[in-house]
């Protein structure tokens, strides 16, 4: 399998990133970790292993990314502004330096943006920030309003990547064209104190014309087993 790592300097973050690349070819995806985890996460808990045989044949390609959530949205010394401004500088980084890297290495049109707890926010809120680029969301165990790490507190940052926030004020024709494009499957347990989060996503989605596939497991499903069987039952869409 082929693996590549890569550091630079981050002129959005002003600080080192690191990640991980996986495969030679194939859909793109950029993989986010679990809360304030760190871009080998999903190598070291086995599910890149699990994606060994896609890998190889070339049909993915997996950008595992590093966190700063212990400098944005878990910086509770912080003001929530400051929370939200930081977590638009690493939008920033993946937009405007990890997307641009994925294009030049692999001219693959496909993107999708995956995470499971924590990491599901980041790829719902990125995909929703920026729909022009994202074509299939998967989600797993996430939470979809980050006004519970704010205290209520809303900005324009706390605002356009939330999407439980814009998603219901979004009346601009073209980004909702965009929105409606992409497949965005959520998949969390019934048992999970965030599927309140997702069921209400789902609606929010629907209401404004866009389609999404809400996957309710039994009972909590809120693990690493259980997020790699989410991983390879929708990895290719909506089964």
């Amino acid at each position: 399998m082929h693996r590549e790592f890569h550091r630079w300097y981050s002129p959005s973050l002003r600080r080192s990133m690191e990640l991980l690349i996986f495969g030679h070819g194939g859909a793109r995806v950029i993989i986010f970790p679990t809360s304030k985890g760190r871009f080998y996460e999903w190598e070291d808990r086995g599910m890149v292993a699990s994606l060994g045989h896609h890998l190889s044949n070339g049909w993915l390609q997996l950008y595992c990314v590093d966190s700063v959530d212990s400098e944005s949205w878990y910086n509770w010394r912080s003001h929530p502004g400051a929370r939200a401004y930081r977590h638009h500088q690493y939008m920033d980084y993946v937009r405007n330096e990890v997307v641009p890297l994925s294009e030049h290495k692999n001219r693959n049109p496909f993107l999708m943006t995956m995470g499971a707890s924590f990491g599901a926010f980041h790829a719902m809120s990125f995909a929703v920030r920026y729909p022009d680029k994202v074509d299939r969301v998967l989600a797993f165990s996430g939470l979809f309003d980050i006004r519970g790490f704010t205290d209520g507190y809303s900005d324009a940052y706390v605002y356009q990547y939330n999407p439980m926030e814009c998603i219901p004020r979004e009346w601009d024709p073209n980004r909702l064209a965009q929105l409606r494009h992409m497949d965005i499957i959520m998949a969390t347990g019934r048992d999970d104190r965030l599927i309140s989060s997702a069921r209400a996503m789902s609606a929010v989605f629907w209401s404004k014309g866009i389609g999404n596939a809400l996957r309710e497991w039994d009972g909590w499903s809120h693990d690493w087993p259980y997020w790699t069987k989410m991983m390879h039952m929708y990895i290719n869409g909506h089964d």
